[in-house]
C-alpha cells in the first residue's frame, strides 16, 4: 500500500489557514485590542498555510519521485 500522509495533513493545514486568514482579514479590529493590535489569526493562518503548501509540495514531489 502506497499511502503518503503528508496530501492529507497539507490539506487540512491547508484550509485552517485560509479559513484563518479570512477570518483575521474580515473580523472587527476591536477584538485584537487586548493583544496589542496583534492580529494573531492573520499571522497563524500565514503559517499554517505556508506549512500546508511545503506538506503538499513534498507529497507532490514524492509521487513523481516513485514513478
Amino acid at each position: 500500500m502506497n499511502f503518503d500522509l503528508r496530501l492529507p495533513i497539507g490539506i487540512l493545514f491547508s484550509i485552517y489557514g485560509v479559513l484563518l486568514i479570512g477570518y483575521g482579514l474580515i473580523s472587527d479590529k476591536a477584538i485584537y485590542q487586548r493583544s496589542l493590535d496583534i492580529n494573531i489569526n492573520l499571522g497563524w493562518g500565514a503559517v499554517l498555510l505556508v506549512f500546508g503548501a511545503s506538506m503538499l509540495f513534498m507529497a507532490l514531489k514524492g509521487v513523481k519521485k516513485d514513478k
